[in-house]
């Protein structure tokens, strides 16, 4: 595997008008897609191998492929850019960077999806990223990138960009449609999925916007070009957020499949003095690794082998100074603030868990509660109305997994063995 970085959507971030239209170019990869037929881009995708950069994997073509054709309804595109979880932290300065190649990779999916009328669905506190997004949106129909004829081709395009109220549940994408009808945002019961009826009852793709920014490179370039990189079944590149505990926190653009031992050298190591205790491979609704994982390649299979899950390759590092009770309390306390409470399984389990952590967390716990942590846990695990259960439970039970001694040992001294000051960055002062 190459430790060499694979800079395509990163590759203008130094430049001081990367934001810009005239930073970015002429939209080159949507003229050349506008002129093919919509089913050939959506087979140069499905040949990329580009799978969803939003966590779950699923083929991005075949996604597009689900949208019936000649069903007499409009079709939609929605760009999930409510990026909320812990420690992913990847759409945001890609949207703050680089918006255009966002809105080039918009109208290249929805010509091929057939789609009129697309909205970007961006969380709510970052406004100065929907600032930017606007000004990139008007840019773009000044010079005729959107709006009626786009390219003099007869292909009509309405872009719209809408913001959140803060929600994290709201990146479930049935919950996204929901919120962007104006509803109350709850995740909806499927079938039907959104390919057959999402917004407005309508055939819709949802897709991240990393994945839809990743498109353009693809059709200007070719899908063997972005295959080449990549493992077998997790091809192209990926931007890897690194926080933490490391010397050089940011975002890495690599092939999937790097190890984080290989992107760590790049990023300076851990820092200085310091040993990595556990790491995260996907953010924090996934389940955590340790330092026996380091040469773990970071793609969807191997990661999915070891019993974790890529998802949005936020890699958050922590050393040997970080309590794992209070970084798995403060994660609890996260999910059960962010459950919508439309299903009994997550709303009341994550309120208990966090109860039972604190008490855990405090010392003041017993044995007993770690089995009572894991059967809450093993009660939301599949049972929950949505994907937001079962990543709470990732911490809960990767962390007893790993720390089960960690945890006997805050009620053996009554309290937490960590010094909370230790693990900040002037914890050394």
């Amino acid at each position: 595997m190459s430790t060499t970085l694979t800079p395509v959507l990163t590759a203008s971030w130094d430049r001081p008008d990367s934001f810009t239209i005239d930073g970015y170019g002429p939209y080159e990869a949507a003229k050349k897609a506008l002129g093919m037929d919509p089913d050939a881009v959506i087979q140069a995708v499905k040949d990329s191998g580009l799978r969803g950069r939003g966590g779950a994997g699923f083929p991005t073509g075949m996604k597009w492929g689900f949208i019936p054709q000649g069903d007499g309804k409009p079709h939609y595109l929605v760009v999930n850019a409510d990026e909320s979880e812990p420690g992913t932290c990847k759409d945001i300065p890609l949207m703050m960077a680089n918006p255009h190649s966002l809105i080039e990779g918009v109208i290249i999916t929805s010509y091929a999806i057939r789609a009129n009328h697309a909205f970007i669905y961006v969380r709510g506190e970052v406004l100065h990223v929907i600032r930017r997004l606007h000004a990139a949106v008007r840019e773009a129909y000044e010079k005729g990138y959107l709006g009626t004829d786009v390219f003099g081709s007869g292909y009509d395009l309405e872009l719209v960009v809408h913001s959140g109220a803060g929600a994290y549940i709201c990146g479930e994408e049935t919950a996204l449609l929901d919120s962007l009808e104006g509803f109350r945002g709850q995740p909806r019961l499927k079938p039907p999925f959104p390919a057959v009826a999402g917004l407005y009852a309508s055939p819709t793709v949802v897709n991240n916007v990393e994945s839809v920014a990743s498109v353009p490179s693809i059709i200007a370039n070719g899908a063997d070009w972005f295959a080449s990189m990549g493992t077998e079944k997790s091809k192209g590149f990926g931007i890897f957020s690194l926080s933490g505990h490391v010397t050089r926190p940011g975002q890495y653009e690599a092939p999937l499949g790097i190890t984080l031992a290989e992107l760590l050298d790049m990023a300076g190591g851990i820092r200085e003095g310091h040993r990595i205790k556990f790491w995260t491979p996907g953010g924090s609704s996934t389940p955590i690794f340790t330092d026996e994982h380091l040469d773990v390649p970071l793609d969807f299979e191997a990661v999915g082998a070891k019993g974790s899950m890529l998802g949005t390759r936020a890699l958050q590092i922590f050393d040997e100074t970080t309590c794992v009770v209070r970084t798995v309390l403060r994660w609890t306390e996260f999910y059960a603030h962010e459950s919508c409470g439309k299903c009994t399984p997550c709303r009341e389990g994550t309120y208990w868990l966090k109860q039972v952590l604190k008490r855990l967390e405090a010392g003041q716990g017993t044995e007993e509660d770690l089995s009572t942590i894991t059967d809450i846990a093993d009660n939301i695990l599949g049972r929950s109305f949505c994907a937001l259960g079962d990543g709470a439970t990732s911490p809960i039970h990767s962390s007893v997994k790993y720390f089960r001694e960690e945890y006997l040992k805050h009620f053996e001294v009554g309290g937490c063995p960590f010094d909370p000051k230790k693990s900040t960055l002037w914890g050394d002062r």
